[in-house]
């Protein structure tokens, strides 16, 4: 008797292994889960013997709380002061997370999109592969889990480059209003609060920092330190040359205002440059899109007229 197309796809042996495949992932998770939970441990009887200890936060029920689970986390990710993670801390900043638990999180999404991707893909393929050997069933639930661990890594690139793209095309104008700030006779702090205030409609990444810088300032910190976490932050050359070129002018005892005006004309004719060589390399661009869908479409539309008197006529 002829089983239904259901009963086709949803096999014994494909459950069996999805379900295997599931349990497997769920010994691994808590495997790492109670090797996180003994390295905290640890840690805690180490700052214990040295220092008093910190007390770690709960929910009402007695239990870890969520904050806990990623303190720990964090802990275990990005306890080691590498080069590495440096940079990663970095890039996260540049993204707009400034929390400092940000790479625990990171890490932690990577593995859960790795983990869901396997998951997900242990269960969907035997609905859309009706045949679906083992190793094929592996093989899918590999490359989903990959896809799934690379992912945060190119939202995070994306969402990076769009925000440096976007503080170098308002770099300029912020110059420009530290211009007008300088000559209306506004000191640089009072300048950078007003901007901040001034670019939230058109770059609001970008006056993010600048409050930021503002409020450092109003910290304690001096204008040049200031500025060099700010180009940290936005990523930007710019905002660290800007930062050098105040500092010497007030060591030199030049016009402030003169020299913000150079830097910003310098900063208008390098963001034209960009436009230029945007333009310039958009005809070397044009020939690939050209030769693969608009030259064959052209040559087939005038050659059928040929084509077709030429059959007529034999």
């Amino acid at each position: 008797m002829d089983s239904s197309p259901l009963m086709d796809l949803v096999r014994e042996d494909t459950w069996i292994v999805a379900l295997m495949g599931l349990a497997g992932l769920g010994l691994i998770a808590v495997a790492a889960l109670t090797l996180l939970q003994s390295r905290h441990e640890v840690r805690r009887r180490v700052a214990a013997s040295v220092g008093p200890a910190v007390p770690v936060a709960a929910s009402p029920n007695g239990r870890p709380s969520l904050n806990a689970w990623i303190d720990r986390l964090q802990g275990s990710f990005a306890g080691v002061n590498t080069k590495e993670a440096r940079l990663l801390r970095k890039q996260l900043i540049q993204a707009g997370f400034f929390d400092p638990r940000a790479v625990a999180v990171y890490f932690v999404a990577r593995l859960g999109c790795a983990v869901f991707g396997i998951c997900a893909a242990l269960i969907a393929v035997p609905f859309f592969i009706v045949d679906a050997s083992l190793l094929k069933m592996w093989i899918w639930a590999g490359g989903a889990g990959l896809i799934g661990y690379l992912l945060p890594s190119f939202l995070l690139k994306r969402r990076l480059n769009k925000r440096i793209t976007q503080h170098r095309e308002g770099f300029p104008d912020f110059m420009d209003l530290m211009v007008v700030c300088a000559e209306a006779g506004l000191s640089t702090e009072a300048s950078i609060d007003r901007i901040a205030r001034e670019l939230v409609e058109g770059y609001p990444s970008l006056a993010q920092n600048l409050y930021m810088a503002s409020l450092e300032i109003r910290a304690g910190k001096t204008f040049t330190d200031a500025l060099e976490r700010l180009a940290e932050r936005i990523g930007l050359e710019e905002a660290s040359m800007l930062a050098t070129l105040l500092q010497q002018s007030a060591e030199l005892g030049t016009s402030l205002a003169l020299s913000l005006r150079v830097y910003s004309d310098e900063m208008r004719n390098k963001r034209m440059s960009r436009a230029e060589e945007k333009a310039y390399s958009l005809p070397a661009k044009l020939v690939v899109p050209l030769t693969l869908f608009v030259f064959p479409v052209l040559i087939a539309t005038l050659m059928t007229p040929v084509v077709i008197k030429m059959s007529t006529a034999m």
